[in-house]
């Protein structure tokens, strides 16, 4: 094997994270976070520091994130203007007795962005918003079945899906998942349906009919985009069978556009659900809302006591302000549109079986042959190389507004000399002598 860089020294953060394991379950807080999910040995388990598009690990090494906290950085890491905002709030306080206005203030922009925003409650992560919307919908409606489309978080009503089959959520991104501590009571009211397939949900909803609360569903999926038609016919199902329509934003949200998914697409749920990229890596949520939907939770307990701390709020404001204030959505829409086309074009050039597609705000690398095995291998393989080349990456990219032209450069000179050692190992289906390590699925070896 050639072009292969001389491995990183990350001594210092697999000590700190073999001490870690004694004392954090898992040894991480967010299961995306755990190296054996990339590369054990090679990723780094922890950071010192970040900065625009880039991160140093303990040991000082530099890499340039394609991953950006799961999304949540649209801006960068330690992004100046948002930064300062919530310096500048902490020096007067961060949670009160009372409310401080930034809670009305945001509120205000939030309505005037999001198409179905008439009324908002915040939280403090995406779990939380779809389990807020959720009892929001059941609240409502008076009903307690979720038909649901895709991840939405680590809550008792989601998890229900998987108390009579451990393989329902499989196919909704995270496979493995045992609903250990979710009580069983609450099977049969998390029931799921197929992405593009009106049918499924059609189905579903006679099948159930006046015990549907809600409709919940990523409106956008990694590579997969709603077929014609497909978001106006959920939207046409709920409104014949009295379901609330939530879209979970979570993602797509302050990404996709000011509006989020709901703009793009042309389509206005119910409620919809946010967290991630609306303050720019701080700790903040939303569920926004139809005013009819939403006035239900005056009289409902959902309520704590950060919710409305006024650094996710100072960061939220300033994230959103700054993202129209430099059109960043333009750019980081042109630079995953250049991602795609220069990973396409090489893959090609060295005949991988590999594709960059999905929107360009959100990228997904999908292996396009070969068996699961080797689909497996090949992104370990890749992820492996790439890293040792000083990328913190994997098959889903979230472009952000500090990526630029000298990291797009970076990673073709290192897809340059990766590719060919994909093509080699696809040729000879040596991958046990290549690979450092294989990643493991996130549930099914790590939870149970």
């Amino acid at each position: 094997m050639t072009n292969q860089p001389p491995d990183r020294s990350v001594e210092r953060s697999y000590t700190l994270y073999r001490q870690a394991l004694e004392v954090i379950p898992g040894g991480a807080q967010l299961i995306s976070r755990r190296p054996e999910l990339y590369t054990l040995g090679l990723t780094p388990p922890y950071v010192s520091r970040g900065k625009g598009c880039r991160f140093w690990d303990l040991d000082d090494n530099e890499y340039v994130d394609f991953m950006m906290c799961v999304g949540a950085s649209i801006l960068g890491y330690a992004d100046d203007a948002v930064d300062a905002a919530v310096i500048a709030q902490i020096g007067q306080g961060t949670a009160y007795s009372v409310s401080h206005p930034l809670e009305y203030e945001l509120a205000q922009e939030l309505v005037a962005i999001i198409p179905c925003a008439e009324m908002v409650r915040y939280c403090k992560g995406g779990g939380e918003a779809n389990a807020i919307a959720v009892r929001i919908a059941r609240g409502y409606t008076g009903r307690e079945k979720v038909l649901f489309c895709g991840y939405h978080g680590w809550h008792d009503w989601y998890l229900a899906a998987n108390l009579e089959n451990d393989s329902v959520l499989d196919t909704h991104l995270l496979p493995g998942i045992r609903p250990q501590g979710v009580p069983q009571g609450l099977a049969g009211t998390a029931l799921p349906f197929r992405y593009n397939d009106l049918a499924s949900l059609e189905l579903l909803l006679e099948q159930q009919r006046g015990e549907v609360a809600c409709i919940i569903l990523e409106s956008s999926r990694g590579a997969s985009q709603p077929a014609p038609g497909f978001l106006e016919g959920v939207r046409a199902l709920a409104s014949a069978h009295g379901v609330v329509l939530i879209f979970d934003e979570v993602v797509t949200g302050f990404r996709l556009g000011l509006g989020g998914a709901q703009t793009l697409f042309g389509v206005t749920p119910d409620l919809a659900t946010y967290a991630k990229a609306i303050s720019n890596g701080y700790a903040m949520g939303a569920v926004a809302g139809r005013r009819e939907v939403m006035q239900v939770v005056g009289d409902m307990f959902v309520s704590s006591t950060y919710w409305s701390d006024a650094i996710g709020l100072a960061a939220a404001l300033a994230t959103i302000r700054e993202l129209r204030r430099r059109d960043a959505f333009t750019q980081i829409g042109a630079f995953g549109t250049r991602f795609q086309q220069r990973f396409n074009q090489l893959a090609g050039e060295h005949e991988l079986p590999l594709i960059a597609a999905g929107l360009p705000q959100q990228v997904a690398i999908t292996a396009t042959a070969g068996d699961a095995a080797q689909k497996r291998a090949l992104k370990d393989y890749y992820v492996q190389e790439m890293t040792r080349r000083g990328f913190f990456t994997s098959f889903g990219v979230t472009p952000c507004y500090a990526h630029g032209e000298a990291e797009l450069e970076l990673a073709a000179a290192a897809w340059r000399e990766v590719f060919p050692l994909l093509r080699a190992a696809l040729r000879a289906g040596d991958w046990p002598q290549r690979l450092v390590a294989h990643s493991v699925d996130a549930f099914r070896r790590q939870v149970g």
